[in-house]
């Protein structure tokens, strides 16, 4: 029994980090991995000299002031990642996000779809958390409503204490969930700003930039 519990808790923590691990890889393949949490439509005037390759170096990627984007031309598809260690905050959560954009050209337009994807191990574990913690604080009141002392003064205030402290860990899980993705939404717009900025011809690229500047 505790090689199996041992064997559990190993595969356990191997499924998380591979999840994790494919999560952040910036190939095509895991690009588009993750749980979809969001979806963004945006479109952008388009410079006839311009292409979304232009912005990008010969490896398809761009740095950023607070993230890093890389370009796919056979997907016409854009990853973007932000960087906690460029932010003011450097906070980590368990919810991190990264964002795929779809890009589509159109007279003159540049049609951008952006979804936003987690982890599936993060989405997956919240939503499991919450459904014990609800499950099981419903089943005990149910289950003390079935029974025969459910008047008594004793019984009530048991019931009471675990429903409330149920609803206090529903209300701090929520609210942390709610901060972390804040947090984690921020970010990713930031840099999702940073590159509209640079496609639609308001700004150009950190490389291209410091080119200028020597000249």
């Amino acid at each position: 029994m505790l090689l199996a519990g041992l064997f559990a808790g190993c595969l356990f923590v191997a499924l998380v980090g591979g999840d994790w691990w494919w999560f952040s890889r910036s190939n095509a393949s895991a690009s588009r991995y993750g749980c979809p949490i969001a979806r963004a439509e945006d479109t952008l005037p388009v410079e006839s000299k311009w292409t979304p390759a232009s912005r990008f170096d010969s490896n398809g990627l761009l740095s950023l002031d607070h993230g890093v984007v890389r370009f796919f031309p056979d997907e016409r598809r854009i990853l973007l990642r932000p960087q906690p260690g460029q932010f003011s905050s450097r906070f980590r959560t368990a919810w991190p996000l990264k964002g795929t954009i779809t890009v589509q050209e159109h007279d003159g337009t540049m049609h951008l779809h952006c979804v936003k994807l987690m982890p599936w191990s993060s989405a997956l574990l919240t939503l499991l958390w919450f459904a014990v913690v609800s499950i099981g604080t419903l089943a005990f009141v149910v289950r003390f409503l079935a029974g025969d002392d459910v008047f008594s003064l004793g019984s009530l205030l048991l019931v009471l204490g675990v429903t409330a402290v149920g609803l206090l860990v529903l209300v701090f899980g929520l609210v942390t969930v709610s901060l972390a993705y804040r947090l984690e939404d921020h970010r990713l717009m930031q840099v999702y700003q940073e590159l509209r900025a640079v496609l639609a011809g308001e700004s150009l690229p950190p490389q291209l930039d410091v080119k200028s500047d020597k000249k």
